[in-house]
């Protein structure tokens, strides 16, 4: 579970990246809708995807309550999906990873 956490947080980070560079080329460059209508549906589900993971893997690792709210909150943030994905998989018994 944790390694399908792992990638779930990079694709997250990605999706963010995507639709960062969309909303760019949608509001400061005004040059259409395309990246927002491409990655914004993607990131979406990706948002949701690492939220479930976040309690999937917490279920599964034994992460504290706080950690669970410290996970769901770098949802928010740009790429903090990425930085919480490591710290956790640093803090889990390596027994646990699989």
């Amino acid at each position: 579970m944790l390694r399908w956490f792992r990638v779930v947080a990079v694709a997250e980070a990605c999706s963010w990246a995507g639709l960062l560079v969309g909303m760019f080329f949608k509001y400061v460059v005004a040059t259409g809708e395309l990246g927002v209508k491409i990655f914004g549906p993607i990131h979406g589900a990706l948002f949701v995807l690492y939220a479930a993971g976040v309690i999937l893997s917490a279920r599964e690792a034994g992460w504290s309550r706080g950690a669970v709210v410290l996970g769901l909150a770098c949802a928010v943030p740009p790429f903090t999906s990425v930085w919480f994905e490591r710290r956790m998989a640093a803090r889990t018994p390596a027994g646990r990873l699989a």
